[in-house]
């Protein structure tokens, strides 16, 4: 195999952009055969990585997860509070699996999982416009006005302008967005007077939830 860079490597291995991986590089927390490594650096399957002092196999079995998180579970590692995280509902095997961008705690349906940096990274960074769908609730009938101002002009917010799509489909409203910004549907919603009770993923890029019940997950492939 031809030598790789380092930031590449990194970037797949532990779900980092390269500039990120330039930064742990340039911050010392990189060695490669004992030394630090340096920026611009290029290694092979015979060298020894470590991040944090912890060494990055060059050789793995990549795995990916799909779930139907059940409302009420958090993707964190950690629980928070009361609430219980989603590694609760899976084996040992899949305990180090990170996810692929988040869901709130009162939010449900499909969430990945993987060991592939680089399919996190595809996922998720902005550049990509990966479309995600959802299925919404609302306390309130949505007015036709407000339907048209998220859909067509956006409406602002701290973070900036929130604009999706939105179908109305039997008091359920679809929502597409390519964007992933905290709350983002939430927020968007509540900046109009709504209160959004009910935020369930059921797409994200070329994946979707099929047949999987609350807590369920499979493999699947990339």
């Amino acid at each position: 195999m031809q030598p790789i860079r380092l930031n590449k490597f990194l970037a797949e291995r532990i779900g980092v952009s390269r500039r990120e991986a330039d930064d742990l590089i340039a911050a010392g927390k990189v060695t490669v055969d004992g030394k630090p490594a340096g920026l611009g650096a290029r290694i092979d399957k015979t060298s020894k990585v470590c991040y944090n002092k912890k060494v990055i196999p060059f050789e793995t079995d990549y795995l990916y997860i799909a779930m139907n998180k059940p409302v009420g579970y958090v993707c964190s590692r950690r629980a928070q509070g009361n609430a219980p995280t989603l590694y609760d509902l899976l084996p040992k095997e899949y305990q180090k699996l990170k996810t692929v961008g988040r869901l709130d705690k009162d939010s449900s349906g499909l969430i990945l999982l993987t060991n592939d940096g680089d399919l996190a990274f595809q996922m998720t960074h902005p550049k990509f416009k990966k479309e995600k769908i959802y299925e919404v609730e609302l306390d309130k009938t949505l007015e036709p006005l407000h339907q048209q101002m998220i859909s067509d002009y956006g409406i602002m917010l701290d973070d900036g302008p929130s604009k999706f799509t939105i179908i109305h489909d039997n008091n359920i409203y679809i929502v597409k967005i390519s964007e992933g910004r905290n709350r983002q549907i939430r927020r968007t919603f509540a900046a109009l007077g709504y209160t959004v009770t009910k935020l369930h993923r059921t797409n994200f890029g070329k994946f979707e939830l099929s047949g999987l019940k609350p807590g369920e997950y499979v493999t699947i492939k990339p």
